[in-house]
């Protein structure tokens, strides 16, 4: 088991979280249920999954809660685009939060690796 608050990769996961919460707060109302309720359930995702995983017995749990994890992040990462391409957010803000997202995945991808040798 791992103490997932110590982990760099589960406070990185935290940032895009905090940034969608942010910009999902100026979106449409008309997206509550959609696009909002989307973004904000796979950011909060990322780092939750890293956690449960920290949480298993085996490294082979952890794996898969990390795998959990970076599928999750590309969700974001493509909801993110859309909202870009709906005009809901700038382009610096897709720019932020997909640095962000992108950042994380490259820290559980390095994390799975050292997992699995």
């Amino acid at each position: 088991m791992h103490n997932f608050k110590e982990l760099k990769v589960w406070k990185a996961g935290i940032s895009p979280s905090k940034i969608i919460f942010e910009i999902t707060r100026d979106l449409p109302q008309a997206e509550r249920f959609g696009l909002i309720s989307q973004m904000t359930r796979a950011a909060v995702s990322i780092p939750s999954n890293i956690a449960e995983g920290c949480g298993r017995k085996s490294n082979k749990e952890l794996y898969q809660f990390f795998s959990i994890a970076v599928g999750s992040s590309f969700e974001l990462e493509t909801q993110v685009i859309l909202a870009r391409e709906f005009k809901y957010i700038t382009e610096e803000q897709l720019q932020i939060t997909s640095n962000q997202i992108i950042e994380v995945q490259k820290m559980l991808h390095g994390f799975q690796k050292s997992l699995a040798s």
